[in-house]
């Protein structure tokens, strides 16, 4: 999720066989692997301050990133703030079989330090938006072009793009492990960022959420999801960013329907009181159905207290080998902070990921 904004979406999940309870405590150590350093890069500062309304919305289908060399300090990190804004608690189409009863909230668990050993493949999006510095949450995941060396990293489309009207935000970078030892205010660059700052060069997010896309009441809800191509640029080594933090992700593109999923995970940095975006958390619990319109796909839907900042962070279950896969992504919630809701990853989502792998390969 973005500063005091919680944007939505979702994609359409296909029916597949029941999935079995997932093992989420034992979830990061079937992701985990070696480690090694990762890749430098460099680049000109250009116009990253200008925000013109008028010349922002024109550059829907641009993005540009270029590398701004000591923006992003441990300060300017932590000073950071969520842009997510709430959607009602009752938001949604209520017929029956199309948005299942509001669930009871689940309490925000925190994960286990040091993070790179007990969900390496989690991590914090850091962007600037018109309002300020802004934060989401993220997740590395695979590039079968490049087994065993990925640079991608999925996280919500409204991380990365403001949706109907606007354009894509600038300075995104990914954060790997984040604040992995918990050292506060403190903290030195290696502590904030143990694994490096990672730029993202690329970005894709659904055609749909460019078009439909808005900051609240849940317009373009089923498409809000995006993955980006990313590169070191503090002079961590060659390494590709799966093997600095050892894993990364499977996504389903063919996802379980909500009905046959007994439980389902989701990480991130919640960053809206009372959390304060320097620790990770997790939530567990069976799936309900959300609709946001009766012609659009649903999302999935648990109850969680986590707030603003974990948006576009991953959401797992367990796949039928016993491996954990990405299906969803965190999207939307209620400023009461009862539950969360995501996009399944069908066909739209896979295009988007296609599209952005041929572009990173260019």
């Amino acid at each position: 999720m973005s500063r005091g904004r919680i944007a939505v979406l979702a994609a359409l999940a296909c029916a597949v066989a029941a999935v079995a309870a997932l093992a989420l405590t034992g979830l990061p150590d079937r992701l985990r692997g070696s480690t090694e350093g990762g890749s430098p890069a460099s680049g000109p500062a250009g116009d990253w301050r200008d925000w013109d309304p008028d010349t922002w919305a024109r550059q829907n289908d641009a993005f540009r990133n270029p590398v701004v060399d000591g923006l992003w300090t441990p300060e300017r990190m932590r000073d950071s703030a969520s842009s997510d804004r709430p959607v009602a608690a009752d938001v949604g189409v209520r017929d029956q079989g199309v948005t299942d009863p509001e669930p009871a909230p689940v309490a925000a668990e925190p994960v286990p330090r040091p993070y790179r050993s007990n969900a390496p493949v989690v991590g914090k999006l850091f962007f600037d938006t018109p309002d300020g510095p802004s934060v989401c949450s993220a997740t590395v995941v695979a590039d079968p072009s490049r087994p065993g060396a990925s640079d991608l990293v999925w996280t919500a489309g409204h991380c990365v793009h403001a949706g109907a009207g606007g354009g894509w935000f600038r300075n995104i970078v990914f954060v790997p492990s984040y604040n992995d030892q918990g050292t506060g205010r403190g903290g030195t660059p290696e502590s904030a960022a143990p694994l490096g700052t990672w730029w993202a060069d690329e970005a894709r997010t659904a055609q749909q959420w460019i078009d439909q896309g808005a900051p609240t009441g849940g317009a373009g809800a089923p498409f809000d999801f995006a993955v980006l191509h990313v590169r070191r640029t503090d002079g961590g080594g060659a390494a590709s960013l799966e093997r600095t933090v050892g894993a990364a992700a499977r996504i389903g593109f063919r996802p379980p329907r909500a009905q046959d999923i007994s439980t389902i995970g989701i990480w991130g940095y919640p960053a809206a009181a009372p959390f304060d975006g320097e620790q990770m958390f997790t939530c567990r619990s069976k799936p309900g159905r959300l609709s946001i319109r009766a012609d659009q796909p649903s999302l999935y839907r648990i109850g969680c207290t986590m707030t603003g900042g974990s948006s576009g962070g991953g959401w797992f279950v367990e796949d039928t080998d016993g491996k954990p896969l990405l299906v969803s992504n965190t999207s939307i919630g209620p400023a009461e902070q009862i539950w969360l809701a995501g996009p399944p990853l069908g066909p739209e989502a896979r295009e988007v990921y296609d599209a952005l792998r041929r572009a990173s390969a260019d």
